[in-house]
């Protein structure tokens, strides 16, 4: 009970701050070059952090830093549209037109800070093997054959190469409950059996290998 009620509390948080920066800057298709891109980074980086290089606290907040930008304007129309499931984001989203979406996409993708690191070293072995060959007998495809053998993504497809070890957990654990919501179907679909075909030390094993990746 404790803990549901710190997660609303920081919920409530970070949501007032998010509406206080859409109330000051709203965008109302005002080109990005007229000083609009700029108001809405200020409060991209309150979860983001400065450099687009994510969050490791309570609420472990994903790297945007170096994405492919056609991720990044998929995933906040999914937002938009309510297929991926996150109040806050949506709030963040819905204001933003296309234009803006995608300033902010090309944005991210030209910063490069130092990945975080951090996370257990004692399964890298694993992880890099399941990245690199994927489980067979599992049905789980080489993560490279995707994202790269480097982990960092084409078009559609994300850079998973210096993602936050504790958000990608996550994002895997919990794939079903947040992404693929309502009848149109992105190209993220493919991940559903994969990450419901990989048990919690395996998705931990891959989240901590492609977490060191540069």
């Amino acid at each position: 009970m404790k803990v549901l009620s710190v997660r609303l509390i920081l919920q409530a948080v970070i949501l007032a701050v998010v509406f206080s920066a859409t109330g000051h800057a709203a965008d109302s298709g005002v080109p990005a070059r007229q000083g609009g891109l700029e108001a809405k980074l200020e409060y991209c980086k309150t979860c983001h952090g400065l450099s687009g290089q994510g969050y490791l606290g309570y609420f472990p907040m994903p790297r945007l830093a170096g994405q492919q930008p056609e991720y990044i304007e998929a995933q906040l129309r999914a937002f938009i549209e309510r297929r991926r499931t996150n109040p806050i984001m949506f709030n963040v989203a819905h204001v933003l037109s296309p234009s803006m979406l995608t300033a902010l996409a090309t944005h991210f993708r030209g910063l490069n800070p130092k990945p975080f690191g951090g996370a257990p070293r004692g399964s890298l072995a694993e992880g890099k093997k399941i990245f690199e060959e994927g489980l067979p007998e599992a049905n789980v495809p080489a993560c490279s054959a995707c994202h790269g053998t480097e982990g960092k993504g084409q078009n559609e497809i994300p850079r998973l190469a210096g993602q936050v070890y504790a958000y990608t957990v996550g994002q895997l654990r919990g794939w079903k409950t947040e992404r693929g919501q309502g009848s149109a179907v992105d190209t993220s679909a493919i991940m559903a059996p994969t990450a419901h075909n990989l048990t919690r030390s395996q998705v931990e094993a891959v989240a901590a290998y492609v977490s060191y990746l540069q």
